[in-house]
């Protein structure tokens, strides 16, 4: 332990040595005075004996005594031998010039061999409790004593590192065990893709005032889905509205899943909306009843979900330039269109069809679509009410499409088809002669009438009732269903020019044509209930040819992608009355149907990239039979995910 004298003279060398050294330059530059060559300590000659060596302060603190050990000698003097320390050196000349005794200098280098021997001691122990801490966090875990109870305060910082070491952990085990975890999905999500759309419509129908509502316009699809109408009886059939307006707010829902079978296979499943099984519409007006309901609905009852789509498709590439790809089950319409005058866009097909699609060269390519789909199938107790059961009655589709797309330059491009559509059994027929004693007595050939129908078809009657005493003589018990009055075999041909040289603007030019191949004039005229011109009365008038001329200017809706796309069109359509089936095509335009022309105007938004408005308008006259015009104004708001 240093006494006080000895503190104060190491402070007071330690600053004159600090302000040497600041003047050090100066000192250098001047001439030093002539000293003696040995330096004595206070003017005393140094002790007899050996030479103690030079002090360095760069000795190993190690290996230097802290505190000198006791009874120890007195500091020897410092020996003038110049050294490669600077600050040794410093010290011998503070001496020789009289500004430090050598005890002092010796004291002060001591003291600086102590604080170096301090301060490696520091860094040691520090070192020993890093490696300690290091050792420690890689040793395996201490198997607590089941016996032995410790409760021990652990800091908050230790208490996070424990958190972060455990997450780290259990998300590293929940991979490799196919766990699920934050940004991962589970893996069988992987495979299955969903989407959809909903939309809000509201829409108005008005009709001319000098409709004929007289009993001229026969609801044909109700007669057909309900028990058969006496035609004897002293009451209107069921009839289509055509004089009172009518406005309805409609909700459309469809969610669809797409799964990948991998392979090439995939599968999707479609859920839709729909006030009944409609093969044309997925709309349900709020607040009316459903089919199926019982005659309950409106006051915010819910609504029906129905299957819409469920297939499985295979894709593969026979060849570099060449794309397969086979449908089984319910899907999309494969088979291109311009127009809906044959297929309204909500329409499914079941059955099986393929398509094959080959690039030729770029922008040369061909495409091929055929299949065959299950129109009706019989009942398989049909008559349920007799032991004696008819024969199946089953109705099919066989259909093919060949077409090229090509551009003509850069910014044209052709799109071009022709279609055969071969409709088998979808005429009825009349049926064995039988006498029906009521409304459930079935005939031979019910199953031959559509059990869907929209309006404009020319009709027939199918049952074959014997006049007898037991009907009066064919004036009474007269119950009848109605089948299609001419069988439809259909050539269709529709075409699409597309101008992209405005893009994003396309300008397209859009046309369709189908001529009813297996119309017979002259046979349907002996049979049929409608279309006649004198309403009803007159020779039949109704026809078969169906065509559609439309531009569009815009995106197609399907393609808007931002806010601010838009797309507007103008149509016009010319639908003879068994040019197509009315079951299927347009729901909207007239009220959906046949035997109608007149023109429609649309236009659409995007008011994000995922929501739009469109609104249209359509005026639709009928062509054969009694005077029937109807106006259509909708206005949509869609969004799709």
């Amino acid at each position: 332990m240093l006494n006080h004298s000895q503190v104060w003279r190491r402070k007071f060398a330690c600053f004159t040595a600090s302000l040497l050294a600041a003047t050090q330059p100066v000192l250098v530059q001047a001439q030093e005075p002539t000293l003696p060559a040995p330096l004595l300590a206070e003017n005393t000659p140094p002790a007899a004996g050996p030479v103690p060596p030079p002090i360095a302060v760069d000795a190993d603190p190690a290996t230097t005594p802290v505190l000198p050990p006791p009874n120890a000698a007195a500091p020897q003097a410092i020996q003038p031998t110049p050294s490669q320390n600077v600050t040794l050196n410093l010290i011998n000349r503070l001496v020789q010039k009289g500004v430090l005794s050598q005890a002092e200098a010796a004291d002060l280098i001591q003291g600086a061999v102590e604080d170096a021997a301090f301060a490696k001691a520091q860094s040691e122990a520090l070192a020993e409790t890093q490696a300690a801490v290091m050792a420690q966090n890689t040793m395996p875990p201490v198997v607590p004593d089941p016996d032995e109870v410790r409760v021990t305060y652990i800091p908050e910082s230790v208490k996070a590192e424990i958190r972060d070491q455990l997450r780290t952990e259990v998300f590293a085990q929940a991979r490799d065990q196919k766990w699920a975890a934050p940004d991962e999905a589970v893996e069988w999500t992987k495979h299955i893709g969903l989407s959809g759309d909903i939309r809000m419509r509201h829409d108005r129908f008005t009709f001319a005032d000098d409709n004929n509502s007289t009993g001229v316009f026969p609801n044909f699809n109700t007669i057909n889905t309900g028990h058969p109408f006496d035609v004897s009886g002293p009451v209107f059939s069921p009839q289509l509205n055509v004089d009172k307006n009518r406005e309805r707010t409609r909700l459309r829902m469809r969610l669809a899943y797409d799964i990948d079978l991998e392979d090439g296979f995939t599968a999707g499943i479609r859920m839709a909306t729909g006030a009944n099984n409609s093969p044309v519409s997925t709309n349900q007006t709020l607040g009316s009843a459903s089919a199926g309901s019982n005659g309950q609905g409106g006051n915010f009852s819910k609504y029906e979900l129905w299957l819409d789509r469920a297939f499985i498709r295979y894709e593969a590439a026979p060849s570099e330039y060449a794309k397969l790809t086979l449908l089984l089950g319910r899907f999309d319409n494969p088979y291109t269109v311009s127009s809906q005058i044959m297929w309204d866009e909500d329409v499914g097909l079941d059955g099986i069809a393929f398509k094959m699609v080959n690039t030729w060269q770029p922008g040369f390519k061909t495409f091929l679509t055929a299949g065959a789909y299950t129109v009706f199938n019989s009942d398989f107790n049909f008559p349920s009410n007799s032991p004696t059961k008819g024969a199946s009655y089953n109705k099919y589709l066989l259909a093919a499409q060949f077409g090229v797309e090509f551009k003509i330059t850069d910014d044209i491009e052709l799109k071009t088809s022709l279609a055969y559509y071969d409709w088998k059994n979808i005429e009825g027929r009349l049926s064995d002669p039988f006498v029906p004693l009521n409304d459930t007595d079935a005939g031979s050939t019910d199953n031959t009438r559509p059990l869907f129908a929209q309006k404009g078809n020319t009709y027939r009657p199918i049952r074959n009732i014997t006049p007898t005493a037991l009907n009066g003589f064919g004036t009474t018990n007269q119950f009848q269903y109605f089948g299609l009055a001419a069988p439809f075999r259909q050539i269709a041909w529709n075409g699409r020019l597309d101008f992209n040289h405005y893009e994003p603007v396309q300008i397209s030019l859009l046309g369709e044509y189908i001529k009813n191949l297996a119309f017979n004039q002259s046979a349907i005229n002996s049979v049929a209930v409608n279309n006649r011109t004198g309403g009803g009365a007159g020779a039949f008038d109704g026809g078969d040819t169906a065509w559609y001329m439309g531009v569009n200017v815009g995106k197609a809706i399907p393609a808007f992608n931002k806010r601010g796309d838009w797309s507007v069109g103008l149509g016009y359509r010319h639908v003879e009355s068994d040019a197509v089936i009315d079951g299927f095509t347009d729901s909207v335009f007239g009220g959906g149907g046949t035997n109608m022309e007149g023109y429609s105007l649309n236009a659409a938004m995007a008011i994000s990239k995922r929501t739009w408005m469109r609104m249209a308008y359509m005026s639709a006259t009928q062509i054969a039979g009694p005077a029937l015009q109807t106006d259509v104004f909708l206005i949509d708001f869609s969004a799709k995910f």
